[in-house]
């Protein structure tokens, strides 16, 4: 069944809103009969996204607005706007993200930014807008954008993955809080998306790689997961299998508890061994 929020009038508000994931589930949100709030940067961007819903959607209502996720007032605003023009807020998409590349010893300002978006971004998000959601008393629904990288934390992006792995970690203390909230009606979810061809991972690149997925269908994957009540929404690709991602992570955290070297799986000593695992994972 789908998730309960998911009623036609229901509102939706998506963070990054404005193109890749972001304006694919707001698109498939609208499909649904939701009235669907894009936030995002840069007020052309949000336009031209809402005129893409619009004429996907000819029915939908779209509201959309200039937002910094980085900056709590402008979520606070967001927050305000919603509840005045349509009571409160049903669904929130925390999925506004950034990643613009880092060095574990690079300038402050590059790991400050990607922190503030990607990290805090979501958490603001979560503690401006959840407290409303759960005093509506009805059926709400909160995803975070999180990413494999914040779960196996491969090496060559240290902010991004500390980014990712923070939003990890609060979304499931976010969830332990809502299950234990006498007559919430509220749950958190975690979309962890594969190889998704967007604006963020093109570098450059026009067309969509063949390993990729579109980000239409990773929302297809995410909604089917939900209507299973996942939590954790591990998201394919077309390169890596649910079964590889799997091994993966299992080999991460059993880095810790075989007290293995920290990102081992990158360690040439223990690439034979990583091999086999993953080889073990392919037997019936």
């Amino acid at each position: 069944m789908p998730h309960p929020a998911f009623a036609p009038g229901a509102v939706a508000v998506v963070t990054g809103g404005a193109s890749g994931i972001g304006r694919a589930a707001a698109t498939r949100f609208a499909r649904l009969g939701l009235t669907v709030c894009l936030a995002d940067l840069g007020e052309e961007r949000l336009a031209a996204a809402a005129q893409a819903i619009k004429t996907a959607v000819p029915d939908a209502a779209v509201m959309t607005m200039a937002t910094d996720v980085s900056r709590l007032d402008d979520l606070q605003k967001l927050e305000a706007t919603v509840r005045e023009e349509f009571g409160g807020t049903d669904v929130l998409m925390n999925n506004a993200g950034v990643q613009p590349g880092s060095h574990m010893f690079g300038p402050e300002a590059s790991w400050q930014r990607v922190l503030e978006v990607n990290l805090w971004g979501v958490i603001h998000g979560c503690q401006v807008f959840v407290p409303g959601m759960m005093a509506r008393g009805r059926p709400g629904l909160v995803i975070n954008t999180g990413s494999k990288q914040g779960i196996t934390t491969p090496p060559g992006d240290p902010a991004y993955n500390v980014s990712k792995a923070g939003v990890k970690t609060f979304t499931e203390l976010l969830a332990y809080e809502l299950r234990t909230t006498e007559g919430c009606a509220v749950s958190a979810h975690l979309l962890i998306p594969g190889f998704v061809f967007t604006a963020l991972t093109a570098r450059g690149r026009t067309e969509k790689p063949a390993g990729a997925w579109t980000p239409e269908q990773t929302i297809e994957s995410m909604m089917e997961r939900l209507e299973h009540g996942d939590f954790y929404i591990l998201c394919p690709d077309n390169e890596v299998s649910h079964a590889l991602d799997a091994r993966r992570i299992l080999w991460a955290a059993g880095d810790i508890v075989e007290n293995r070297p920290p990102l081992s799986r990158w360690h040439p000593d223990y690439a034979e061994a990583f091999a086999a695992f993953v080889k073990a994972g392919d037997k019936p």
